[in-house]
């Protein structure tokens, strides 16, 4: 066998700079990969699922003495575990990543558009609805900590502006943030429903004439400030049996001032007693 025959058969030793030793004494928190696009099954509330697209990002800690971690591991694992990402299989992505990078904790980050049928208040017209949840899941050890967040935008009307204005008030778009840790799990479809119904109205994807009628009529008579919008959330955060901690932010697009209305409620619901009768 020639020379060069020889080299083109022997693999080729390729240097492994991520596991050089590193001297500066500093441990990372958290490294790895985000902003990666990955096509998603997500169960819904029928236990039926749904195909969207999710950015993820996926971390582990870095002990001290390594140079830097093996990016392409996270993709990796992920792929390992198929395209149907749901509560039940993320702690199994976690301690996974644990055990490909050799680290003590792992994160995992994913957010997508998430959609729901409606129908309009009036003309009972069909339409799509996007939503935007995310899941933020840790590992570290065998102990799992998970947060749900979902955005929603609502239509709020200001109650001072109805009280003071002789010909109407003033309305606006808002965005609802709900982030919450469960007992059990708590659909996004409940927090959806719990956002709109806290709100002046929804909103929906297709309104005819009658329909915006009936929209714009039920959100003056329902005005609220941002304060009322993250109260009635809060309210209706505390009554679930399954929530253990909630933060609820709500931002108002004033349509009159150059400037949004803000306001946010975190709370660890107290300790429900049921009382025997």
């Amino acid at each position: 066998m020639s020379l060069t025959a020889k080299k083109h058969s022997s693999p080729l030793k390729l240097d492994d700079k991520q596991s050089e030793r590193d001297t500066r004494e500093l441990r990372i928190d958290k490294v790895g990969v985000r902003g990666l696009r990955f096509p998603i099954q997500v169960r819904d509330r029928t236990r039926r699922v749904q195909n969207t697209v999710a950015t993820l990002g996926m971390f582990v800690d870095l002990p001290k003495e390594f140079k830097g971690t093996h990016m392409s591991r996270f993709v990796e694992v992920l792929h390992a575990h198929g395209n149907i990402i749901h509560v039940e299989n993320i702690s199994a992505i976690l301690h996974e990543l644990q055990k490909k990078l050799h680290s003590a904790t792992s994160h995992l980050e994913i957010e997508f558009p998430y959609f729901m049928s409606k129908r309009s208040p009036v003309t009972k017209k069909e339409s799509v609805m996007d939503y935007i949840a995310r899941f933020d899941a840790a590992a570290c050890g065998h102990e799992t900590d998970f947060v749900l967040t979902v955005k929603v935008n609502v239509t709020t009307l200001c109650p001072c502006s109805k009280a003071i204005a002789k010909y109407g008030a003033h309305n606006q778009r808002g965005e609802v943030t709900v982030a919450l840790r469960s007992r059990k799990i708590v659909w996004i479809e409940e927090v959806i429903e719990m956002i709109e119904a806290s709100a002046s109205s929804e909103l929906y994807s297709l309104l005819k004439r009658q329909d915006e009628k009936a929209v714009t009529e039920r959100a003056y008579e329902n005005p609220v400030f941002v304060e009322d919008l993250v109260r009635n959330v809060a309210l209706r955060l505390n009554a679930h049996p399954q929530v253990t901690w909630y933060k609820v932010e709500a931002e108002n697009y004033e349509s009159i001032h150059n400037h949004n209305a803000y306001a946010c409620i975190e709370r660890y619901p107290e300790v429900r007693i049921k009382v025997k009768r």
